[in-house]
């Protein structure tokens, strides 16, 4: 019994050990990074790519990543103006970038009424596009061509959602209690929910995403030695198969799309951290401050009110 207990506190220090370990060398890491950056940024070089491709859901990233953000939050704690603009900037990039993408939507009906045009009325099999030398694709590209337009919103536009408060929230204890008690509740989902799951789901995407760009294939359990053996025999094979013949042949986007989606989640989840514990430290005057929210104008009622429903 007396070993057991021993060697569990000893897998305990290791741990704490290494997480202390990765968290200095996260220093070391990024300025060899910026310092070396054709190591991994010179992509004509198979190597280079390789070690882009690890590095980007590798162990040293994560701790890059979350160091930065620990020391930013640091400074906040002296500073509360200087979280204040990080907030507003991090809230303002996914405002802009959703206001953006959310015309996508307006592209999608209008393309899908030019599809219906095209081969109802005038029965025809493809729509050209451009002068000179036209782009042109059959029907059923742009038809599957949609599902993309769909894409840009979901992925690009969540975190704009978020911040605009329009997600859904099932309730049970949080209406309920105290504003300060609010903002904890609101800190312990960015640290536990948030963050974690944005991590989990980014380490499947960016492997899946590269399996469907370069080959040989990389794989999340390989040590860099082996994916440097593999860049020997790198090409790049973009997935450009649909799933009709005539169908749209950037599947990979869908891919990117995601890598995409889970690194704005991950950086909303900091955000919404550092808001709540703003909010938490000033008190309830502090509500929303500095939040950018879209209001539609209400149309006037003539000094009639009306109910809600």
């Amino acid at each position: 019994m007396d070993e057991q207990g021993a060697a569990g506190g000893f897998w305990l220090f290791d741990g704490i050990l290494w997480v202390l370990q990765n968290f200095v060398m996260a220093f070391w890491n990024l300025g060899y990074a910026l310092t070396h950056p054709g190591l991994w940024l010179d992509w004509s070089s198979n190597e280079a790519i390789m070690r882009f491709v690890y590095y980007g859901g590798s162990v040293e990233f994560f701790f890059v990543v979350f160091t930065l953000f620990l020391v930013i939050g640091a400074v906040g704690l002296w500073r509360n103006g200087f979280l204040w603009g990080v907030v507003r900037g991090l809230e303002g990039f996914a405002n802009g970038l959703g206001r953006i993408m959310c015309w996508a939507g307006l592209l999608m009906v209008l393309q899908q009424v030019v599809i219906v045009f095209m081969q109802r009325i005038f029965a025809r099999p493809s729509i050209s596009l451009g002068l000179g030398i036209p782009v042109e694709f059959d029907i059923s590209w742009w038809s599957e061509e949609l599902k993309f337009y769909n894409a840009l919103i979901v992925a690009l536009c969540l975190t704009y959602t978020f911040v605009q408060k329009g997600h859904v929230r099932v309730d049970l204890v949080y209406s309920a209690v105290s504003f300060r008690t609010k903002r904890v509740i609101d800190m312990v989902g960015s640290v536990f929910f948030m963050m974690p799951m944005a991590v989990l789901i980014w380490l499947y995407s960016w492997f899946f995403m590269w399996r469907h760009l370069i080959v040989p294939n990389p794989s999340a359990s390989e040590p860099l030695e082996r994916l440097l053996l593999k860049a020997r025999a790198l090409r790049w094979n973009v997935e450009t198969i649909g799933f009709s013949p005539n169908g749209f042949s950037a599947y990979f986007l869908f891919k990117v799309l995601l890598v995409a989606m889970t690194g704005l989640i991950f950086l909303q989840a900091w955000a919404f951290l550092f808001r709540s514990y703003l909010e938490w430290k000033e008190g309830p005057e502090s509500e929303d401050k500095y939040l950018d929210l879209d209001v539609l104008d209400a149309p006037d009622t003539g000094g009639h009110e009306h109910a809600e429903i």
